[in-house]
């Protein structure tokens, strides 16, 4: 079924109609078309557009439909052009000529509007879920890894050492920030169309705040031509599933860098690794792998979508369509990049002992060298000459730090003492060493309750 045509003489052709039709995708919100429709008709039948009885037997006619769609009864492969044409012309068939009335004071443009709002907001509730999963499993990783020492690393050298909780705490400051990008989007799209018309209003007096308040919206949008032509929601849900994409993107890097034979700080578990068509023995963290490369998918969507818009007039356009698609793969490729991530990180075992050792070397107690000799009044940029001293020394003999005898350190500088050895010790320069006002493990413990209250006040 159309709902125009009385305004042409020949058929559509073939090759246009399957260029023009929505319905192969736009299905999947068939819930929010029938839950919008459904809100629209006991507007009208509140304003006295519709009677009573019309507006029951076309709620009930929409109910039969959400059911059978559900059930398998009704498959969507009738022809229709959208999944608007298509719930209106199976609700014709059943109640006859009184859902013709379902489209009073309605237009295609204000119901697409609406039902992407809807489902967005669904996906956005959804995607929060995931999110605050993710979240609980890194939180989980910090709680149980406080003082599983490991290298840190700036320009992927290693720098100073840390601990693992320490350094899963930065995934969980990105995650938390994506979590609230998501519940910001969600709070700035809460805003109905429905009741713009095809961009200028309609006739009839709708209360458009009635229907708003029906679908849990926070009020009816002000402008009907923005109302109907905005698409700044999808583009901003669309930038929040980037950046999340990219945070797995970089967790999942150093997951696969971890799981080099070099490093071996982590082991993957079987279920999520694959092995080699031709090598026996390989084991392939191809999940974080795929995880990474996905996140290119779903800026390629951003893009598009960006592309789109950029010289659309107002109001209403066609090419608008092209925002389904490219929306529904983003939010369901980045679901399951959530789900993956975090069955991946429940089941990853870490290499303590690995992880310590290459904490001890690489010369990443050189810093704390330095301020030692600070604290016995030498500058720090001379003690940053000493140190760098020391460390070519270190080289050049292949020693670290910890292995010098105090003969070798006071060759390079006499403000050494014995004193030093407790300075440079992997449990001093990571326990503590100030970070946020206090030690580092006091910090990280104090982290670890900050990011529990977090986890705790999001849930709720």
């Amino acid at each position: 079924m159309k709902l125009w045509g009385g305004r042409f003489t020949k058929e559509t052709n073939k090759l246009v109609e399957s260029f023009n039709e929505s319905l192969s995708f736009d299905h999947r919100f068939y819930k929010q078309d029938i839950r919008g429709s459904i809100a629209h008709v006991k507007m009208l039948a509140k304003q006295n557009i519709l009677t009573d009885d019309e507006r029951d037997k076309i709620i009930e006619g929409l109910n039969s439909i959400e059911k059978d769609i559900e059930s398998g009864v009704l498959k969507f492969d009738d022809g229709s052009e959208d999944i608007h044409s298509y719930v209106e012309a199976h609700l014709i068939e059943r109640i006859g000529d009184t859902g013709k009335k379902l489209h009073t004071g309605r237009s295609r443009n204000d119901q697409v509007a609406l039902d992407m709002k809807l489902y967005v907001r669904d996906e956005i509730d959804e995607l929060k879920d995931l999110i605050y999963e993710l979240l609980s499993e890194v939180l989980s990783i910090m709680e149980e890894n406080t003082t599983t020492y490991m290298p840190g690393f700036t320009h992927l050298q290693k720098a100073q050492p840390t601990t693992l909780a320490h350094h899963f705490g930065a995934y969980f400051e990105m995650f938390i920030r994506d979590f609230d990008r998501l519940r910001s989007t969600r709070k700035r799209m809460n805003l109905s169309p429905l009741g713009s018309g095809a961009f200028a209003g309609t006739t009839y007096d709708l209360d458009r705040d009635y229907v708003a308040s029906l679908l849990e919206f926070e009020t009816a949008t002000r402008n009907s031509m923005d109302s109907v032509s905005d698409r700044d929601y999808l583009l901003e849900l669309l930038s929040d599933l980037a950046i999340i994409s990219m945070h797995l993107s970089r967790l999942s890097e150093e997951i696969i860098i971890w799981n080099t034979d070099e490093y071996r700080f982590v082991e993957m578990d079987d279920t999520y690794s694959t092995g080699s068509s031709i090598m026996p023995q390989k084991k392939n963290p191809d999940i974080a792998e795929l995880i990474r490369g996905k996140s290119g998918r779903v800026y390629g969507s951003l893009i598009s979508l960006l592309t789109t818009m950029k010289g659309l007039p107002l109001a209403y356009n066609k090419d608008m369509q092209e925002d389904k698609e490219m929306s529904f793969d983003a939010i369901d490729t980045v679901k399951s990049l959530i789900k993956l991530m975090s069955g991946m990180l429940s089941s990853m075992k870490f290499n303590n002992e690995r992880m310590a050792k290459s904490a001890r070397g690489g010369f990443t107690n050189a810093t704390d060298a330095a301020d030692y000799l600070v604290k016995k009044n030498v500058a720090f940029r001379d003690a940053h000459e000493i140190v760098g001293s020391l460390v070519l020394y270190g080289i050049e003999q292949g020693k670290a730090l910890d292995d010098f005898s105090l003969e070798e350190f006071r060759n390079i500088s006499e403000y050494f003492d014995y004193d030093i050895y407790d300075a440079i010790s992997l449990k001093t320069c990571v326990e503590k060493r100030n970070t946020k006002g206090a030690p580092g493990l006091t910090a990280i413990m104090n982290e670890i309750k900050e990011s529990k209250k977090l986890l705790e006040s999001i849930k709720k």
